[in-house]
């Protein structure tokens, strides 16, 4: 008998274009499919499964990479800003590299082992980038290092991961789906106030304590919000409920979209510590690299944005630092036509004294 496995048919979709991420079978295979992966990118989108790295340009002007250099990118990811410092490298120096999701940090190996970059000059860790210290201490310091704080759009896009309201999924919101409690978990035990204050500090909702009540009200009556959906729902229905003369009908919609948005990201960093973990990180940041070494951060909202500023600048008060960017850098104009995710990015950079 054969014990081949049986070919497995791709899933159908309804209409002519596939609209749901399972669908999109051949934005999901990008060595085999092109033409189709270069039409989605000229479309000003991102195709499924992938993450178009953002500011490559400004992050290499500044960074300054030579052959011989060792270097840190503590946001793996999709690998994209990777493969840029890896080539600057050209074969000769050091990469090491992190990344919380098991899932994707094994996706992107394999994809930079294929282009000729294994083990001799890409070291890649499946841990937090507030461990830099003990990397660092491995690899004698660093002459660059990067921080891009976003995450990938193939986490934002896949709906198992449940970081989109767009698409329904369950609540998790986890970067290790292997660690922690989920979003839904956290919201099974959490009070009004702790809620409402979580909102404000991680995202500042305007719309804060009327959100954490409803969410909050929804649970106590036996009533789990434990998929994306549900929670978007949620957040559609107290919206919807104030008067005009506190929302426009004209700006429901365009104001909801956003509410959703900044509840999503709200629970992210909630359950992902991820200002505690990036706090850690940017204490230790300057003791990791060289004298002379550049580190260049991406933030993508006001609380990361502040965190960091902060801390480059106290670092500069203190000597630490030579020099830092009293001002941000920005994606180009043509960059943020072509991703509309680049939008909201800011570069900040230091130089070790």
């Amino acid at each position: 008998m054969d014990s081949q496995t049986p070919h497995k048919r791709r899933v159908r979709y309804t209409g002519k274009y596939p609209k749901k991420f399972e669908e999109k079978y051949k934005e999901l295979q990008p060595e085999k499919y092109q033409d189709t992966i270069a039409h989605v990118i000229q479309k000003g989108n991102t195709p499924a499964g992938m993450h178009i790295s953002i500011m490559v340009k400004e992050i290499l002007d500044f960074l300054d990479i030579r052959p011989g250099q060792t270097g840190f990118d503590a946001t793996l990811g999709y690998g994209g800003h990777t493969k840029a410092m890896l080539e600057k490298l050209n074969g000769i120096g050091h990469m090491y590299a992190t990344d919380v999701d098991p899932e994707e940090s094994a996706k992107t190996r394999k994809r930079l082992e294929e282009l000729g970059y294994g083990e001799e000059i890409l070291t890649i860790k499946l841990q937090n980038f507030c461990t830099i210290d003990e990397i660092a201490k491995e690899a004698g310091g660093f002459d660059f290092i990067l921080a891009d704080l976003g995450v990938s759009s193939m986490q934002i896009d896949n709906p198992k991961r449940g970081f989109s309201y767009k698409a329904d999924g369950p609540l998790d919101l986890r970067l290790n789906q292997t660690k922690g409690i989920s979003a839904a978990e956290r919201l099974q035990t959490i009070s009004r106030e702790e809620l409402a204050g979580m909102l404000m500090e991680n995202s500042d909702e305007p719309y804060s304590q009327e959100l954490a009540k409803a969410i909050t009200d929804e649970i106590r009556k036996g009533r789990p919000v434990d998929t994306t959906t549900r929670l978007r729902e949620i957040i559609e229905q107290t919206l919807n409920a104030f008067p005009e003369s506190i929302l426009p009908q004209k700006q429901k919609k365009d104001t909801i979209k956003k509410t959703c948005q900044r509840v999503f990201q709200a629970l992210r960093i909630d359950v992902n510590q991820e200002f505690e973990v990036l706090y850690e990180f940017m204490e230790k940041l300057p003791y990791a690299l060289k004298p002379g070494g550049r580190a260049a951060i991406l933030t993508f909202h006001s609380g990361e944005d502040k965190l960091v500023k902060q801390a480059l600048k106290e670092g500069y008060k203190a000597g630490v630092y030579a020099d830092y960017s009293k001002d941000v850098v920005r994606p180009s104009a043509q960059e943020c036509a072509q991703n509309g995710r680049a939008r909201s990015t800011k570069m900040r950079w230091a130089i070790k004294a």
